[in-house]
């Protein structure tokens, strides 16, 4: 199994097979748009513009499951993204991450890398950690569900999952993952 095995509904409606990013580096995003990170968006914008000709491909899904920061219907979030973040990359339309609704997407790739926890120095991570903690608890009971908006899944050419960064990790501290992955593609 891979990513390839996998398919999304895009923004203009159709769905669209991973398989067609085969061969190229992905980071594969869950996003929402009223989030204590939703600043990601431009980090994750950036990171497409400068590597995006070397082989990497960043998906965004919008997802709606965490504290309702995603209430926006589809054309609303695309537009959203592209106003206010400059967002070029791919966007894939509101889907469900985690528990029994989640897209068979999401759960092959919470199942292949588990949560090794937050970096709790990270500013937002003050606020987030004792949010879940008070109200939703359910969140941290196992290892692998996703736990809240900004979970970034670095997958490879061969379309397996190589590394899992939570969304207390900011773009910046995933470049020089995603420089060796790159790597591979010149070799």
């Amino acid at each position: 199994m891979s990513v390839y095995n996998y398919s999304a509904i895009a923004m203009n409606g159709k769905e669209q097979s991973l398989e067609e990013y085969k061969g190229k580096v992905l980071l594969i995003v869950n996003t929402a748009g009223r989030c204590g990170f939703t600043y990601q968006y431009e980090d994750l914008q950036r990171l497409h513009e400068r590597y995006k000709d070397k082989g990497l491909v960043i998906l965004g899904f919008p997802c709606n499951q965490f504290d309702n920061q995603e209430p926006d219907e589809n054309e609303k979030i695309q537009t959203n993204c592209l106003l206010n973040y400059g967002v070029s990359f791919p966007l894939f339309q509101k889907m469900d991450v985690r528990g029994e609704h989640a897209h068979p997407l999401f759960t092959y790739l919470s199942n292949q890398k588990a949560f090794e926890g937050f970096d709790k120095f990270h500013p937002v991570a003050k606020v987030l950690i004792p949010l879940l903690n008070e109200k939703h608890p359910e969140y941290l009971t196992d290892d692998y569900s996703i736990k809240w908006n900004f979970t970034k899944f670095l997958i490879n050419t061969e379309g397996e999952v190589v590394q899992r960064f939570e969304c207390t990790t900011d773009t910046i501290d995933m470049e020089q993952d995603i420089e060796e992955q790159l790597a591979q593609l010149t070799v």
